[in-house]
């Protein structure tokens, strides 16, 4: 744009559009996921029965559910003698504000769609966790949820979507407004209830489980430690020895050894002395979409020492190269394997972290050592000698055997020898 009469249009429209700027919002926390992530398996972020929040609200196949909330509404208001919703409508308008900030994302929602939703979705997430921890809670004997045993599974999954959820302080203001007297639980340990389940190892206590932006931020933060485990000695030069390693069965024939570690921690592995430690981990269907979530989570996170699942899932994948890598782990009782196929779950691994940024900062100290221990010339040696004459029982009696052969034959040479070695008296 040219000056006019001195007035230059293009700074007044720049200038224009930097006051209508507004500054990031620290709760800022429920995200769309991005091309490159959502790319590689778009259906592992999208619901398959229910729809929480904008984001995913009134597609098709999830319009069903629409009135199972208007029920559970319905039911909850009987429960606690209300027959009207003025006061929770009144909460929730209130609330629109500072959870329309946490959306990352401008929602084109009236005040009206938008407080009609948080009081919908949020009163049915409550009713469920309830239903679900007290099965006879007075309500509809035939509610399907409960009836069909394929829903509360697909209910699970579609709770722990990264683009699904609800801020915690709506779910926390409808649960407070909508208590009854000799209430047990608190809405940290009914959600926990409900989501264990799913979950890939035990969780932590729900005292120090305060503050979460979200129901999956409670689920990750639930089963992560509540310490940071960095390598603070990592040295750039040395990126090539503790950014990777070679898969299982390769470093199997440098003579490393795998054991299960049971009783920890998901992400506390260990190496020592030739012996990797890993705690087991069940695969099954639901898996997959579950680790995307925290993942694609955990990419997003302002957190960045606490990306447990990015690098654990980092790790795995260097161990895995193919089905024979998932096969070893599996006999040593590290992988169980719910899918019934090796190769699923070597594709699974090795596709995960598509598109996803790693630091690696938390198991360097173990790659290092691992690229250490089988560049040792000595290990290699002992590792292949173990692997061609003690693999079996039958292995073992045949390399004996042709030792005690080799040593008879050495000792009949020494002896026939003797006569004309010994001095003649």
């Amino acid at each position: 744009m040219m000056p006019v009469n001195g007035f230059d249009l293009l700074s007044h429209c720049i200038n224009g559009k930097l006051a209508s700027l507004t500054p990031n919002d620290p709760e800022c926390c429920i995200f769309r996921v991005h091309s490159q992530l959502r790319n590689i398996n778009d259906k592992a972020y999208e619901p398959q029965l229910l729809a929480i929040g904008p984001y995913h609200r009134g597609k098709d196949g999830l319009r069903q559910m629409e009135e199972h909330k208007l029920r559970y509404l319905h039911l909850l208001l009987r429960r606690i003698n209300e027959n009207s919703v003025e006061a929770y409508i009144s909460a929730m308008r209130e609330l629109e504000g500072r959870a329309r900030r946490c959306y990352a994302e401008p929602i084109s929602l009236t005040t009206d769609e938008f407080v009609e939703m948080m009081l919908l979705d949020g009163c049915f997430i409550i009713e469920l966790f309830r239903k679900f921890r007290r099965r006879y809670l007075i309500g509809d004997p035939c509610d399907p949820i409960f009836q069909l045993d394929w829903m509360c599974p697909m209910l699970l999954c579609d709770v722990l979507l990264f683009e699904n959820q609800l801020p915690f302080f709506v779910l926390t203001k409808l649960f407070e407004m909508t208590a009854v007297p000799n209430q047990q639980g608190n809405l940290i340990d009914l959600a926990l209830f409900f989501l264990e389940d799913s979950l890939p190892c035990e969780r932590r206590s729900s005292e120090s489980l305060q503050n979460s932006g979200h129901l999956l931020a409670l689920a990750h933060k639930s089963i992560t430690p509540p310490y940071v485990r960095i390598n603070t000695h990592v040295n750039v030069i040395d990126v090539e020895e503790w950014n990777t390693i070679p898969s299982a069965t390769e470093i199997k024939e440098a003579g490393v050894k795998f054991k299960k570690l049971e009783g920890v921690n998901l992400f506390d592995i260990k190496f020592n002395n030739g012996v990797m430690e890993i705690p087991p981990l069940q695969i099954d269907d639901g898996l997959e979409s579950l680790f995307r979530n925290l993942i694609a989570y955990e990419q997003y996170s302002r957190n960045n020492n606490a990306k447990y699942f990015t690098e654990y899932m980092n790790f795995m994948d260097n161990l895995i190269n193919s089905p024979k890598d998932v096969e070893l782990l599996r006999r040593r009782g590290i992988i169980e394997n719910w899918l019934g196929d090796d190769e699923a779950v070597s594709t699974m691994f090795n596709k995960l972290g598509d598109g996803v940024t790693v630091s690696n900062l938390s198991y360097a100290q173990i790659f290092r050592d691992v690229n250490k221990y089988c560049c040792r010339p000595w290990n290699v040696r002992k590792a292949k000698l173990r692997h061609n004459y003690f693999n079996s029982p039958w292995a073992s009696i045949s390399f004996f055997a042709a030792v005690f052969v080799i040593l008879l034959a050495l000792t009949q040479t020494t002896f026939s020898f003797l006569p004309y070695i010994t001095p003649q008296k």
